[in-house]
């Protein structure tokens, strides 16, 4: 099954928090989204991974995304080693998607930044014809870009895609993962991004950085290499 875009998330929550707007934006245009989380979150302080497989499947319908993922690798332990490189090249390969979304490069809980430089690394190595994986390179695939999407700490974007027409959905598909979010009524320990702060911190971001861009609500993006533009009044 081919894909457009195929996001990746250290986490079963990141997508939605970080790109969950503009996911919900393409597949409206028609685009064929899949989503792939590295671990299954098991370290967290809240829920159980079963919790969070089932709130991860909730997510992905609000999205639109055809097809979700696990690649269940160690929660709290990503690193780029070969075992990990096969996972994430074999993802590649099987979707071929033309657009790839990862963590930002560095942020505040490790595993983001390390699950970015390995689906960044594998994103090249797919590829490689001569990177064999089960004895052939037949079907080697190299995205035409990679996105690099933001979480906690603020980096300087490349550019803002609108979301002010799936702000709503977004923040549906983030609280679809009811386990990790503020909760009144919940008796589980109290963590950062289960605050209410954090919370309507996600609306908050999209407002600032909407308005930086001429927009009600955007979400901010970094690039791998230069964007080329053929139209200079598709710009803002």
């Amino acid at each position: 099954m081919k894909l457009d875009i195929l996001a990746f998330g250290a986490h079963p929550d990141d997508i939605e928090i970080s790109a969950g707007g503009m996911l919900i934006a393409e597949a409206r245009k028609g685009r064929k989204i899949g989503l792939i989380d590295l671990t299954r979150g098991e370290m967290g302080t809240r829920g159980t991974p079963e919790i969070r497989d089932n709130e991860a499947m909730h997510a992905m319908k609000i999205i639109g995304a055809i097809v979700r993922e696990n690649l269940n690798m160690r929660d709290a332990f990503i690193e780029t080693n070969s075992e990990n490189l096969e996972k994430v090249i074999r993802a590649i390969r099987k979707y071929q998607p033309e657009v790839v979304l990862t963590n930002a490069p560095s942020d505040r809980h490790p595993d983001h930044g390390h699950s970015a430089s390995l689906v960044v690394d594998a994103c090249f190595k797919s590829g490689l014809r001569k990177y064999l994986i089960d004895g052939t390179g037949e079907n080697a695939w190299r995205p035409k870009a990679i996105y690099q999407y933001m979480q906690f700490y603020q980096h300087k974007p490349d550019f803002i895609y609108d979301v002010s027409e799936t702000i709503d959905e977004k923040l549906r598909s983030v609280l679809a993962h009811e386990s990790q979010f503020f909760n009144p009524d919940s008796i589980e320990p109290e963590t950062t991004i289960a605050s209410f702060q954090f919370r309507e911190s996600i609306k908050a971001r999209a407002l600032e950085y909407g308005l930086q861009a001429g927009f009600d609500y955007g979400e901010p993006y970094m690039v791998r290499r230069p964007v080329g533009v053929r139209n200079l009044m598709e710009l803002h």
